[in-house]
């Protein structure tokens, strides 16, 4: 069985950070290292969850299916945007289509 080394990460704290982390290791029985990398993913997971994840009302979320199941029609800023987007596609050697 191969054994995997972890990266290394180093920090300079305040010796009361250091107390504090410290306490809260010792409360739950951890070493500080574990500590502050269980709190470090625990904070990270939130950070990622919070910034990558929409949540809906019911009103709002009712309203995005209607316009999936029945968008507006094109207006011109769209079809002038397609346009551009179809030409540039053109110029970069790709099969153009046509307007929805």
């Amino acid at each position: 069985m191969q054994t995997q080394i972890g990266k290394r990460l180093t920090t300079r704290i305040t010796d009361h950070a250091q107390e504090k982390l410290q306490m809260a290791a010792d409360l739950v029985g951890a070493t500080l290292n574990q500590f502050i990398v269980q709190a470090a993913l625990e904070k990270a997971d939130q950070v990622i969850e919070s910034e990558t994840a929409m949540i809906l009302t019911r009103r709002e979320s009712l309203r995005v299916l209607e316009l999936i199941e029945n968008p507006p029609p094109p207006n011109a800023k769209f079809l002038q945007a397609h346009d551009r987007y179809q030409r540039i596609k053109a110029d970069a050697g790709f099969v153009t289509e046509q307007p929805p």
